[in-house]
């Protein structure tokens, strides 16, 4: 049995040692003294418990022990150089991954131009994305599924939710954007000319409603102005939302960024008055924080923001 640890600087002096036949010449292919040498390889004879080396004449030779510790030596110093610079290639972003979640509408404005900056600048590492909604997405951050996750939240309408303002306390926060709602219409609807609608003037609409999250801010900020909502409509599918206003069934209040990319073909977008804003960051743990891919792919997602 082994006395103690095996230490890797102590098997490159055995193999030097092996393979130069003296402590002086493996001194001399080390660039250290013979000294040092020697007390490295006391020190490793005392963590194998056997001698590794007998002396004849000037020479030193491996004993049985010897011979089987250099020949393992030479996989594990392998295997060790192997990792050295495969973790120098991730450190240094020529290799690794970043695997991302987002929100729809996020993943269809935000993360592309991300991704490609991303890959333009270190196209040794790889950013894979999958989509989730908060909170869903936010547990899989927590369980390991992934490095980053792109969420919202709204917020707190007269204290509806306590515990939304802790829900990220343990993650790094990136700030993204502040996403404006925006009120959807019927292009023929007596407000679409006026460009701009207060939350109350759309008491009696029948409204379509959008995932359940925002579904709850909605009847909150509705019922903060008055009334509570007649929502005849829901579904997480935006493009179905605005296909549903434009077919005059309803109304919806969505975020700017859902309609950045879909026409809202037979709706007519206005501006909702109170402002009301939902804050999309981009989270991550804070020891995945200091992971050079995990950092370079949070900036990229702060620049698309602002592009």
């Amino acid at each position: 049995m082994l006395e103690g640890m095996i230490e890797a600087r102590h098997l490159r002096v055995l193999r030097a040692v092996a393979r130069s036949g003296s402590f002086s010449a493996a001194a001399r292919e080390l660039g250290c003294t013979q000294p040092a040498v020697s007390q490295q390889m006391k020190a490793l004879e005392q963590s194998a418990g056997t001698p590794l080396l007998v002396r004849a004449g000037r020479e030193m030779r491996l004993t049985q022990a010897g011979e089987a510790l250099v020949r393992h030596a030479v996989g594990i110093l392998a295997g060790l150089t192997a990792a050295e610079e495969e973790i120098a290639a991730i450190a240094g972003l020529r290799a690794g991954r970043v695997r991302l979640v987002s929100f729809p509408s996020g993943s269809s404005t935000l993360v592309p131009t991300a991704l490609a900056t991303m890959r333009a600048a270190h196209p040794g590492t790889r950013v894979s994305l999958v989509e989730a909604e908060p909170p869903r997405s936010i547990e899989m951050l927590r369980n390991g599924d992934c490095e980053i996750a792109l969420a919202f939240r709204y917020p707190e309408v007269r204290g509806a939710d306590p515990a939304a303002g802790a829900e990220w306390d343990d993650l790094v926060v990136r700030p993204i954007l502040a996403d404006r709602l925006v009120g959807l219409v019927p292009a023929g609807h007596r407000l679409a000319k006026a460009g701009v609608a207060r939350f109350d003037e759309l008491a009696d609409e029948p409204w379509i409603a959008g995932c359940p999250r925002c579904r709850r801010h909605l009847v909150e900020v509705c019922e903060s102005a008055g009334f509570t909502p007649r929502i005849d409509f829901a579904t997480d599918d935006y493009p179905a939302v605005i296909g549903l206003v434009g077919a005059g069934l309803g109304v919806a209040a969505l975020p700017e960024l859902t309609l950045a990319s879909v026409r809202p073909k037979g709706a007519t977008a206005v501006r909702l008055e109170p402002a009301v804003h939902r804050e999309i960051v981009a989270l991550t743990l804070p020891d995945l924080a200091q992971v050079p891919a995990v950092e370079a792919t949070l900036d990229k997602l702060v620049a698309a923001a602002g592009r």
